[in-house]
């Protein structure tokens, strides 16, 4: 919404996709709890989540479910027709996420096609119609994902290759850090190009500069091996979300 021109003229519309994001985020992850229950009791990490522990009845999470998902569809009605048309296609993708991880050693670039759905959602919002850097963006997304995901994934390398699980952290090994760099590198490019098709002009990309330092300090400093320093890496992927937001609103004001 941002890059497209609505960060300030589109300032409602933006409080409404906050609430659609995190009603349907919530939403996927009771899902995702529902299906992976059992295999969360298996994982030290996830064994005391309310499903694999018992502390919240099937019956209850799927209630819980139900509700988060009509706060999305009271969202999805103030949306504009081809923004509409562009969430509800996210459903079959959302539904499918979570046997990814049974069939697939890169879940999380399945992860990564659901997570950045927004993006084009909301350009879709601002814009009225499908362009470039809006694929652009989609696709920076969706790498970014899969790179602080095998972040997060690092916490539970050893239970599941216990149990089976797979995962990119696993598929990397050793190489870890570069794969995850490298991911990263590809988001800011593809980034780059989206912002470069709405605003070609090189001082622009100066905005993605503090987005850029923030990734390489994640990458240099992350420590493979250390859970709770995967954890924190991962966790600071809310800030790094906020540089980019910010180079995007930076570089589509005045755009739309």
């Amino acid at each position: 919404m941002a890059l497209a021109g609505g960060a300030f003229d589109s300032f409602g519309l933006i409080l409404w996709m906050l609430l659609g994001a995190i009603a349907m985020r919530g939403a996927g992850c009771v899902y995702n709890d529902i299906v992976d229950r059992d295999l969360d009791a298996q994982v030290e990490r996830t064994r005391g989540r309310p499903l694999a522990s018992g502390a919240v009845s099937l019956r209850a999470a799927w209630a819980w479910l139900l509700l988060l998902c009509a706060i999305g569809f009271v969202v999805l009605l103030r949306l504009p027709l081809l923004a509409q048309g562009v969430a509800v296609g996210s459903l079959v993708f959302v539904a499918a996420y979570p046997f990814m991880k049974r069939i697939t050693w890169w879940p999380q670039a399945w992860l990564g096609i659901v997570f950045s759905w927004g993006a084009l959602v909301g350009w879709a919002a601002v814009a009225g119609h499908v362009s470039p850097p809006m694929l652009l963006l989609y696709a920076g997304s969706i790498a970014w994902v899969i790179g602080y995901d095998t972040i997060y994934a690092l916490q539970d390398r050893e239970d599941d290759a216990l149990i089976g699980v797979r995962s990119s952290a696993l598929r990397l090994g050793s190489h870890v850090r570069a794969g995850v760099g490298l991911f990263y590198l590809l988001a800011l490019i593809l980034w780059s190009a989206a912002i470069w098709w709405v605003r070609p002009d090189p001082l622009a990309f100066v905005a993605l500069v503090p987005a850029a330092i923030h990734l390489a300090w994640q990458v240099i400093a992350l420590r493979p091996e250390d859970g709770a320093d995967a954890l924190t890496k991962f966790r600071s992927n809310r800030f790094a979300g906020l540089l980019v937001f910010l180079a995007c609103a930076t570089v589509g004001t005045g755009v739309s």
